[in-house]
């Protein structure tokens, strides 16, 4: 974050969260017509990298080198990563998956979810299923970490800042439930509460990656590995819905514990965040 620039949060998630829907909706009524369905991608790519384009322009347009430095290093740094923590970095997100399906067991989920999975549990038209989920989380970090986080960071304390990001993340993935055959709008018609679920258990995994991030540095390439084992993590597995309602459950948990650990800095002014990064 550059103290010395007046960043515009509420202007960048207006654009950008505008951006996204007018993409997302044409792409999600393209998808449904049967003439033209397979060009409804050509509309959710550009939605998808609304966040990391309007970032890019905010910063350019700023007149402010140090914050265009920074994104520049963020983004090329891999010295910024810290070697200690990447046992964190790489486990948390399979661990809670291993733990949550462990919990399922007891209420009568099948132990067959500890097998691979054979595919993927939702397509992507002429995009690889892999490519999308790459793709995905190198925009959206790329915008998040680029500018939002930071203009949230420049206005609250970590924590709020932390919350108040996982709950915009969440709902700006809203318009996904009306494009055929996205992950969003299979989950939310074989259970409306699974639906739920997919955006609650965003605010969890919308902290965690907040916190891996402002632990190497706000490496920007550290955010978007991570958001890839998020995504990896979720479809490896033959892991039911229903044991992804639990892992939103184990989520909160390793959030409530992390920042019990870290209190100071969940809970410092702006103005001392640098010295948490070092």
């Amino acid at each position: 974050m550059i103290y010395n620039y007046n960043y515009r949060p509420l202007f960048y998630f207006l654009i950008t969260f505008i951006a996204t829907c007018v993409l997302w909706f044409a792409g999600a009524y393209i998808s449904f017509q049967e003439d033209i369905s397979h060009f409804y991608m050509l509309l959710m790519v550009p939605g998808l990298m609304a966040p990391f384009l309007i970032s890019v322009v905010m910063i350019w347009t700023s007149k402010n080198s140090a914050l265009k430095t920074e994104f520049v290093n963020r983004l090329i740094n891999p010295r910024l990563i810290r070697l200690k923590i990447l046992p964190v970095f790489f486990l948390i997100m399979p661990i809670s998956v291993l733990v949550s399906i462990i919990i399922s067991l007891s209420f009568g989920e099948s132990i067959s979810q500890f097998r691979l999975s054979e595919g993927f549990s939702f397509s992507s038209g002429f995009i690889p299923v892999l490519l999308l989920l790459l793709l995905a989380s190198t925009f959206e970090e790329l915008g998040w970490r680029g500018y939002a986080f930071d203009s949230l960071q420049s206005r609250y304390n970590y924590f709020t800042a932390s919350i108040v990001f996982s709950v915009l993340w969440s709902v700006w993935h809203f318009p996904l439930i009306f494009v055929k055959d996205s992950y969003q709008y299979e989950v939310f018609h074989q259970n409306i509460w699974f639906g739920i679920n997919f955006f609650v258990s965003i605010i969890p995994m919308g902290m965690i990656i907040s916190w891996i991030c402002l632990k190497n540095k706000k490496s920007m390439i550290a955010a978007i590995v991570f958001h890839f084992i998020i995504n990896m993590s979720q479809e490896m597995l033959e892991i039911t819905q229903a044991t992804k309602c639990i892992q939103t459950v184990v989520l909160f948990a390793v959030v409530a514990v992390i920042v019990t650990m870290e209190k100071e800095m969940f809970f410092e002014k702006p103005c001392l965040f640098a010295e948490y990064q070092s």
